[in-house]
């Protein structure tokens, strides 16, 4: 007779680290490993003029994930892991599509675009974020994006299409140059299926007649504004300001950016950082992010999306203030958890690093 076994969370061996597990089983293959998440690079493309889109193969223990939420890709980079978010589309046969911007100096962007080799393992991380769409029949949609905030909307937008776009559904998508746009096709063949889909190019640099920022847009062309759900990726300045201007206008807005809004130089001066495991007392600038002035001093503590969304820079504030960069949100109270990404201290603190 034989036996299967099916637990998903396999039980310790007591006289082999999961370490050494890995260490042996990925050489006999490279998904093979006792519980972490890994995937494997399939192959990549192109898209547009300024990303690349590549296609991974996640192994057993990569959970689920729902269409707009994001993961934590690590690679090697220099000999020293490097972490970085993206919001994947999830393919028919189980891969995973991430397109990333190619950014100048980008570490992570740059491998993904042609420095790691197909076939390479690279470190994912279980799904977060709540940008997502339970129930794609309860309003209408409209969805914002800038840049490679596209990216949530694609795999949101293949939910949608498959549920038979039962509302309507408008997309704004900003860019600078019509050269940039990401999944030009894959828009124009949505727009054709769907009557309830369409799409509005929004090009900031066009030499002939240059779109509005979205501070400035006229959304007159939005079917029923007042009942839409607003979705909105990009840049920090972007969901800010597509957030004062639909103030009011909308029935819900939520929106995700992926970078940190820009540091108020008033905040100036530094605090006294003391990390209360290692007994190491740093001076660090007040203004900036308590995850980018630890690394500006060769600490680096774990970190995933750095923006404040996945939690796996979330540490114990003993002692002091911060002030929440996204939100504005002062946290006095002691003994606290705090996001290292999006908070800057007001006054010297204590963290359990």
């Amino acid at each position: 007779m034989k036996y299967r076994y099916h637990n998903p969370t396999p039980p310790p061996i007591p006289w082999v680290t999961e370490a050494f597990f890995d260490f042996w089983s990925t050489r006999l293959h490279p998904l093979w490993t006792l519980r972490r998440p890994l995937a494997q690079l399939v192959s990549r493309r192109a898209e547009g003029s300024a990303a690349v889109t590549v296609v991974l193969k996640p192994n057993a223990h990569f959970g689920a994930i729902q269409p707009g939420q994001h993961i934590n890709l690590t690679i090697e980079v220099d000999g020293r892991m490097t972490t970085r978010s993206y919001s994947p589309t999830r393919l028919a046969d189980g891969n995973l599509e991430v397109t990333a911007k190619l950014v100048s100096g980008g570490k992570v962007s740059a491998q993904l675009a042609g420095g790691l080799p197909i076939g390479a393992t690279v470190g994912i991380s279980p799904a977060f974020g709540a940008m997502t769409v339970a129930d794609p029949a309860a309003q209408p949609l409209l969805l914002l994006a800038a840049g490679s905030g596209i990216t949530p909307m694609r795999a949101l937008l293949r939910q949608l299409d498959a549920a038979g776009m039962p509302q309507p559904v408008h997309l704004i998508y900003w860019m600078r140059q019509h050269r940039e746009q990401c999944f030009a096709v894959e828009l124009a063949s949505l727009a054709a299926r769907h009557a309830n889909f369409s799409v509005q190019l929004a090009v900031t640099g066009d030499a002939d007649a240059p779109a509005p920022r979205v501070g400035g847009f006229d959304f007159s062309a939005v079917a029923n504004l007042p009942a839409c759900r607003v979705l909105a990726c990009g840049p920090a300045g972007f969901v800010r300001a597509a957030g004062q201007r639909l103030d009011g206008q909308v029935a819900d807005f939520m929106a995700e950016a992926f970078s940190l809004p820009v540091v108020d130089d008033s905040q100036a001066g530094e605090v006294e950082l003391q990390l209360a495991r290692s007994g190491r007392r740093l001076r660090v600038p007040r203004g900036l992010p308590l995850l980018a002035a630890l690394e500006a001093q060769g600490i680096n503590p774990p970190a995933g999306c750095r923006m404040g969304v996945c939690n796996t820079c979330t540490c114990e504030k003993r002692e002091g203030v911060v002030h929440n960069v996204l939100n504005g949100d002062v946290t006095a109270e002691p003994s606290t958890a705090i996001k290292l990404c999006v908070n800057r201290a007001s006054t010297d603190l204590i963290l359990e690093l």
